[in-house]
């Protein structure tokens, strides 16, 4: 079902002064038709009409004013008569509509974890004691998604939360194709997450391919935020197309390594940047040894055979790559 704006909108202030001149009047109908009895009770026949008709028009004179709608910016009404879907009322200001036409929004009392209704830690906030009310907001809406448990393409439990901003675009898809839009949303930005997500690692892996074009690349959660951040949306997109919603963007918000398995990752990863500094400190003490022993020969300072060089190489390395400072060992004998 396709959006459809109604044009047939009359001025809603235009619409009230109207409808209380004609009650007034009805009252000063009602009053003629009062003042025409007589001391026995009996009444003139135009008295009689007027008087019938003024309590007619008494009693039943408010309802026009049912039809008196009045929307701030971005906000819309999605009008039904008796069932069938009428069209869409948009634009700030006060209108006025078929008073029997009634709004529809079945997500009208939904609350998601959206700014402004949760916290971070998950404890409501801001309360409101008004009705929920069956308007439409086309504004710009955050959805705070609840953090997952989701294992990566290597298996490793992670836990992970993204913040999604959507809006409504189709006011008669979102309320008439799916039976809640927001509850809809909500869940397409978790099973998005879970498809998405299983498809990288945690931290780059060897031989991981994350884009599906057979060859291995450096893709991971950690590293490729914005990336798998742009697949998320247009997974999640995808899914609520239907639904009339734009999915403008989607940001991760948390991610880290299941408790289960943090303490035993974070000292992989320490290992890891020790096994890198050494690496670079034994790439840098063989350059040093290697620059010693050449100036020496080319300077002619000492003549070392190899058994000597051998030894000073283990001694320049063990002061270059040892975790303390070397303690000095003064020789006054003969080098010999």
């Amino acid at each position: 079902m396709k959006e459809k704006i109604l044009t047939q909108k009359k001025n809603g202030m235009a619409m009230l002064l109207l409808f209380l001149l004609l009650y007034l009047a009805g009252v000063g109908v009602f009053v003629y038709g009062v003042t025409g009895f007589d001391s026995e009770g009996q009444i003139a026949g135009l008295r009689l009409t007027a008087f019938i008709i003024g309590i007619i028009w008494m009693s039943l004179g408010w309802l026009p004013m049912l039809g008196l709608r009045i929307l701030k910016p971005q906000e819309a009404l999605v009008l039904t008569l008796f069932g069938k879907y009428v069209g869409t009322l948009k634009g700030d200001g006060f209108y006025w509509v078929n008073p029997f036409c009634t709004a529809f929004n079945p997500a009208a009392s939904t609350k998601l974890r959206q700014s402004g209704d949760v916290a971070p830690d998950g404890v409501t906030t801001n309360i409101s004691m008004e009705m929920p009310t069956k308007k439409i907001s086309l504004k710009m809406m955050t959805l705070n998604n609840n953090r997952q448990k989701i294992n990566d393409c290597l298996g490793n439990p992670v836990e992970i939360g993204i913040a999604v901003i959507w809006r409504v675009v189709d006011t008669a898809q979102a309320v008439f194709n799916v039976e809640n839009y927001k509850e809809y949303l909500s869940l397409q930005c978790d099973t998005a997450l879970r498809n998405i997500v299983r498809l990288y690692p945690y931290d780059v892996a060897p031989n991981v391919d994350t884009t599906g074009d057979g060859i291995a690349d450096e893709g991971s959660l950690r590293g490729s935020s914005e990336v798998v951040a742009a697949r998320i949306r247009d997974e999640i997109q995808q899914k609520v197309e239907n639904a009339g919603i734009e999915i403008i963007e989607a940001r991760i918000t948390y991610l880290a390594y299941a408790p289960e398995i943090a303490a035993v990752m974070l000292q992989r990863q320490q290992a890891s940047a020790i096994i890198d500094a050494r690496k670079m400190i034994v790439d840098g003490a063989v350059g040093m040894v290697e620059m010693a022993l050449e100036r020496l020969s080319e300077n002619k300072t000492v003549e070392l055979d190899e058994e000597r060089k051998a030894a000073m190489v283990s001694n320049l390395l063990v002061v270059l790559c040892g975790n303390h400072d070397a303690q000095p060992v003064v020789n006054s004998g003969s080098l010999y």
